[in-house]
């Protein structure tokens, strides 16, 4: 086994660290020379995966997706609804970008099933916080590293672009009992600088002939035999495997078509209250991300808790989520991938039918809404109503666990299926209640 060396650092923790490649009998992640080669000739071809963007603080859906324009004052808003590209459906003024791609999406106006409370965990683990930490849930994009892996093995399964956010309970959820094998690789962290080989010093991979020549010790112990030019080329391969960085060349969004960086518009990296940015960037960079081979991407997106000034504050910032989540869905479809990537726009509620005396609307649980895309699935449709004040659903309610059955679905993953905890127990992906929705899959 050869170790390659990086210059020793020092770390937040205190702990002196040197980064280092195995090669011989062991290679990255304990795959053998052999294995990265294979994934490397079998890399960039098509695999499924999804793209969350989760809305913290939980966006008014009477403001954007529901608009009742018969109700009384006090519920309507400052809002009008206006056409899309599916005759029929109507969607606010302030989303004229994503009313023009409406015919590649689907709306779901009728979520029902969550609890009032401000986490991602029901988002992400399919549980209020109370039970996914007692259960030590886990993240369902732990839960697809766990049962599909990588597609490649210098590319994680699972990447989670959430920042560090002030209001704790919105932060992204780990692997729960499924170990910390199978945690996201965080994009705020030491993580990424790990994947990008940057402790490693860039001098030592100039070239092929450097790094055979640091194998050298390494192959004298390999009697000779006629297979010794193939050995040199198979160890040339799998340092370009070793070295290419694929994940963080995907989020170098400096890399990125100038134009079309544009188009999805850059927002800013600035926090909005205690939630997250409405950072543009960074839906490129899932998108991005998924086309070099990662399963899932989890991006928090905005700061929508408007128990005061709401229509002021989505004046503000739905120009931006407009812009930024139409040109997702574009691109996923000019870029061929719309049968494989699916993309998922929700909170964690919605909010009071009733506008109170700060011009806000408060927390609301009982309903939500939710764009979908891709996938592979039914577009251009809504699915599900509610009463005249956008307070409870009246037709078709969609419990949020089912948009989770759908995403594990779309992934060639069965939402029941068990799965072995850390302690080799068996678990069920999802509760049997929660399936696919027919109108998208069936």
């Amino acid at each position: 086994m050869l170790r390659l060396n990086g210059p020793s650092h020092r770390f937040c923790d205190g702990v002196s660290r040197r980064s280092f490649l195995q090669i011989g009998s062991l290679a990255v992640g304990g795959l053998s020379l052999s294995q990265l080669l294979q994934a490397d000739q079998s890399s960039g071809s098509s695999h499924k995966s999804v793209i969350m963007v989760y809305l913290s603080g939980g966006i008014s859906h009477q403001d954007t997706f529901d608009l009742k324009p018969d109700a009384p004052d006090e519920v309507r808003g400052e809002f009008s609804p206006i056409a899309t590209a599916v005759p029929g459906i109507d969607i606010s003024e302030k989303l004229p970008e994503i009313a023009k791609v409406t015919d590649r999406c689907s709306i779901i106006r009728s979520v029902v099933g969550q609890r009032d409370e401000h986490t991602s965990f029901q988002n992400l683990t399919g549980y209020p916080q109370s039970v996914a930490l007692r259960d030590h849930r886990p993240n369902f994009g732990s839960v697809v590293s766990k049962v599909q892996g990588p597609t490649d093995p210098v590319i994680p399964p699972f990447v989670d672009l959430f920042p560090t956010m002030k209001h704790r309970p919105y932060n992204s959820t780990g692997a729960g009992y499924l170990g910390s094998a199978y945690h996201q690789v965080r994009a705020d962290g030491e993580d990424i600088a790990s994947m990008s080989l940057r402790y490693v010093e860039r001098t030592h991979f100039t070239s092929r002939q450097q790094l055979l020549g640091q194998i050298d010790s390494y192959r004298r112990t390999v009697d000779a035999t006629d297979s010794v030019d193939d050995m040199d080329e198979n160890y040339r391969r799998a340092f370009e495997v070793l070295t290419s960085s694929k994940l963080v060349d995907a989020m170098d969004i400096e890399q990125a078509d100038p134009k079309l960086r544009e188009r999805y518009g850059k927002g800013a990296s600035n926090h909005l209250g205690d939630g997250a940015p409405l950072w543009n960037d960074q839906l490129l960079i899932a998108r991005r991300l998924v086309e070099a081979g990662v399963r899932v991407v989890t991006v928090a997106y905005g700061f929508w808790d408007t128990h005061g000034n709401n229509f002021n504050h989505l004046k503000t910032h739905l120009p931006t989520f407009d812009t930024g989540v139409a040109a997702l869905v574009e691109d996923i479809y000019a870029r061929g991938l719309d049968k494989d990537v699916t993309v998922v726009v929700w909170g964690e509620f919605g909010r009071t039918p009733k506008i109170n005396d700060k011009a806000g609307r408060d927390h609301w649980a009982p309903v939500q809404a939710a764009l979908l895309a891709g996938g592979g699935m039914r577009v251009g449709q809504v699915i599900g109503s509610t009463d005249k004040t956008a307070a409870y659903a009246d037709d078709r309610p969609v419990d949020y666990r089912d948009i989770l059955a759908t995403v594990y679905h779309n992934l060639g993953i069965d939402p029941h299926q068990f799965i072995r905890d850390i302690n080799d127990r068996p678990v069920p992906v999802m509760p049997e209640s929660a399936r696919p929705i027919p109108e998208l899959v069936g």
